[in-house]
This record gives structure tokens, C-alpha cells and sequence, in this order.
């Protein structure tokens, strides 16, 4: 006989442990029982009252025995049996979809085994339908009419906030009631990013889920998803100095001044740093507006640690990310590594992509060096951008724009603290002679 367990106790213990005390309890029908009523039924039991749930079952309905494939006592304590690794699917839910055929691990270690592919769908459902989408479990339709609902769809991926994402299959990448959803779980596992055309099979809503739901990710940009997410890690990608300058295209003096005197290249680590109100948040917008809509480039924009007004004036591109300085700074520290992580993929992938942030002044410094080294322009790949403000260079930055908050105040534009400002290896992004220009220029501005 089982030690006595309080309700807690019980409430704690997983199915297959509740299993095994009712049995040794001597439990008719507990089986049968869903985890609350077999947690009334052991404490009642054990209090030495008779009465139970599973007594209130009539001797008719209840089930054949099964014959044991071992006794409890015997096997393996860290194995759940078939019939016990079933029950606990049901009652607290699979985790992450696998690939057809794919053995799977039990709740406790064990691989579970003799279920097929149409059971492992039904017990993923709650991880690939959003938790607001859902009703309660509904009884499994048959296989036959589950595979009958199939059907193939192709479109481009839009991530959400919480790590999922759908395929957008209206025109225009529009929002509609046809959009396929894709687990956060596929989205991790392929690397996908806002804007990858991905294909694969797709399974019509249950009764418990609003959208289609991809079973599986095919292919991605015309590519086989198992060699796109199998490439070499970010971090081991060969790094070189950037080598394609990024013309901004702008009359606005500062705009101006930025690129000619501190130019900046695809792949670049810039930081645009000065006093309070000296202009960087101003400057970071123009950029992004002189960016946006550029075909070929990813641009993404985070704001962490910004006042509530200024939320509104960054409108188009609208913030992948928002969080006000009231926010905590690893809220803000997490609201950037999110964008970061968007803008590795892109740029693993062979893309070229621009995460602008403002700001990292209140951000932990070991996870502002960390966003700002993403940056790099890949050997003979894509290329991340990092654009930040912040009020002085952390180090290790490629371009830093200085302000000056003085010439700022008397509207002296543009308001270049040209001392503090500079580019690394301005030659690579413009030559010899386009970098002694720059020297020159710069030195002339100074003299002025």
C-alpha cells in the first residue's frame, strides 16, 4: 500500500503515478476517471470512506481487464507503458509535432510507442491552434476523414509577437479567414521570417480551432525546408568588413551630412550617440524613412525604453517591437533580441536586413553589445545592419554618428560632433580617393 498523500500531493502527480496508487488502492474502473475525479476517488478512498467515483460507474459498463505488460512492482519506474503514455496525452496534452513516423518520447523520458501519425496530430492541436482559438477537446474525428481534409497551400509567412505565424494567402499577403497557421514550434525549427514564401501540406480546422493549421513546412523560398534549416549557425557565418555603402538618397541636411561624412555600408554597426535632446531619435527616424520600402531590404524597428508620445510618430515601417521606458530593461532587452533574431535569419538566409533601435541607453550593457555585435556583412551571404542610439559608444561599433547637443539647441544643422563621429575602413565602402575626400571634407567642416 501506497504512503497517504494530501490533495496537494496529488494534484502535483502526474496521471500514471495516480494510476498506479489507485490500482494499489484497489480502485475499480480508474481508468475511466479524468484526473479530478481520480484525485476525489484515492483521497476518499484513503480517508476510509467508501463511496468514489469510480464506484458510481455501473458493474455493466465497466471495461474488460487489460492484461498488464508487467507488473508495476517490476518494471521500469522512468517508462510509462502504452496504455499509461495514451492517458497522459489526453488528459495534460503532446508536445511539439514531429516528422511522420518519427518516434516520440513520453512525458517522463519513455519513447512512446504503437501510436500513429493521425494520434500525434489531435495531441499537438493545443500547441499548434492559439489558446484563444480553442474550445474544448472534441471527440477525434476518424483517420480517414482527417486525411481527407489535406490539401497543399502556399504563401508568404507573417510572424506574430508570440513566436507563431500564418501564411497569408489573400492577395496583397492580405489577412483572411483562409490564412494557415503555423506553429511557433515550425517556425523555430525552419528559421522562418517575415516574408519567406514556405509550402506544404495543410489540415482543415476541427471543431476546436478557427484556421487551418500546416502540418508540415515542404519547402521554403522554392528550396527543401531540411537544407535551409540545417546551414551553418549565424555566429559561424565568416564575417568581413562592409563593403556596400547604403546611399540614403535624402536632401535633408543632417541625412546628408551622415552620408557623405560618416558613411555607413550593408553590414555595418552604427551608433548614432549625444546628450539628452540632441537629435538621435530624429535621425534614426530619418533614416528609417529614407530606407523604407527600399525592394531587397528587411527593415525592422524596435522601440525600447522611448516615450509613450513618440510611439505614434514612428507609423510607417510600423515598431515590430514596442516597449516604454516604464517597461523593465530585460523587457526591453528581450523586445531587441527579438528583432535581432529576425534580422539573423534574413541574413543567413542570403537576405539583407536593417534593425534600427531606439534606444539602448536603458538597457543592460552586456545585451546591448550583444545586439550591436550581430551586426556583420557575411562572406559571399546577406548581411545584418544594426542602427542604434544610445548617449555614448559601447565599443566595438563600425560607424558612430556624434551629436552635439548645443549646435542642436541653436538649430545649427546639421549638428555633427565631427571629432566624435568617423567611420572603420571608410575605403572599403568608397575607396582611397573617396576616402581622403571624406578626410578633407571633414576637415574643412571643422575649420568652419
Amino acid at each position: 500500500m501506497s504512503s497517504v498523500l494530501d490533495r496537494d500531493a496529488l494534484e502535483l502527480s502526474p496521471l500514471a503515478d495516480l494510476h498506479v496508487i489507485a490500482d494499489e488502492l484497489g480502485v475499480d474502473g480508474f481508468r475511466r476517471l479524468r484526473k479530478a475525479d481520480l484525485i476525489e476517488t484515492i483521497s476518499a478512498r484513503q480517508s476510509g470512506s467508501e463511496s468514489s467515483a469510480a464506484e458510481a460507474v455501473p458493474d455493466e459498463e465497466a471495461p474488460k481487464p487489460r492484461r498488464r505488460r508487467a507488473r508495476v512492482a517490476d518494471r521500469d519506474p522512468d517508462v510509462e507503458t502504452e496504455e499509461e503514455s495514451a492517458s497522459v496525452a489526453e488528459e495534460e496534452g503532446a508536445t511539439d509535432e514531429d516528422a511522420p513516423g518519427r518516434g516520440r518520447r513520453g512525458r517522463r523520458g519513455g519513447r512512446g510507442r504503437g501510436r500513429g501519425r493521425d494520434e500525434e496530430r489531435d495531441e499537438e492541436r493545443d500547441e499548434r491552434e492559439p489558446r484563444g482559438d480553442r474550445e474544448p477537446r472534441a471527440e477525434r474525428e476518424p483517420r480517414a476523414d482527417r486525411d481527407a481534409e489535406e490539401r497543399l497551400a502556399e504563401g508568404v509567412v507573417e510572424l506574430l509577437g508570440n513566436g507563431s505565424a500564418f501564411i497569408r494567402l489573400g492577395a496583397g499577403e492580405t489577412s483572411t479567414d483562409e490564412d494557415v497557421y503555423v506553429s511557433a514550434a515550425q517556425v523555430k525549427r525552419c528559421e522562418l521570417v517575415t516574408g519567406d514564401r514556405i509550402a506544404g501540406p495543410v489540415r482543415a480546422p476541427r471543431r476546436s480551432e478557427r484556421f487551418p493549421s500546416l502540418v508540415r513546412v515542404d519547402t521554403i523560398n522554392g528550396r527543401p525546408a531540411d537544407e535551409v534549416a540545417e546551414g551553418t549557425k549565424f555566429e559561424d557565418l565568416p564575417a568581413t568588413w562592409p563593403a556596400e555603402r547604403v546611399a540614403l538618397g535624402s536632401e535633408e541636411v543632417t541625412l546628408k551630412a551622415v552620408e557623405w561624412l560618416t558613411p555607413f555600408g550593408k553590414g555595418s554597426r552604427m551608433l548614432i550617440c549625444g546628450a539628452p535632446r540632441a537629435g538621435k531619435t530624429e535621425l534614426a527616424r530619418g533614416i528609417v524613412e529614407a530606407l523604407a520600402g527600399r525592394e531587397g531590404l528587411e527593415l525592422l524597428v524596435v522601440l525600447a525604453g522611448v516615450r509613450p508620445e513618440e510611439v505614434g510618430d514612428w507609423a510607417e515601417p510600423a515598431p515590430v517591437a514596442t516597449v516604454t521606458f516604464a517597461g523593465s530593461p530585460d523587457a526591453q532587452a528581450q523586445a531587441i533580441e527579438q528583432a535581432i533574431e529576425q534580422g539573423r535569419r534574413v541574413a543567413a538566409r542570403g537576405g539583407d536586413a536593417v534593425v534600427v533601435v531606439d534606444t539602448l541607453e536603458h538597457v543592460p550593457p552586456a545585451a546591448a553589445r550583444r545586439a550591436l555585435a550581430a551586426a556583420r556583412n557575411i562572406a559571399d551571404g546577406g548581411s545584418l545592419t544594426v542602427i542604434a542610439t544610445a548617449p555614448a559608444p559601447f565599443g566595438g561599433e563600425t560607424t558612430v554618428v556624434a551629436l552635439d547637443a548645443r549646435l542642436t539647441a541653436l538649430r545649427r544643422f546639421p549638428a555633427l560632433d565631427l571629432a566624435g563621429s568617423g567611420t572603420l575602413r571608410a575605403d572599403a565602402l568608397v575607396g582611397d580617393a573617396g576616402a581622403e575626400a571624406i578626410a578633407k571634407a571633414r576637415a574643412e567642416a571643422a575649420d568652419a
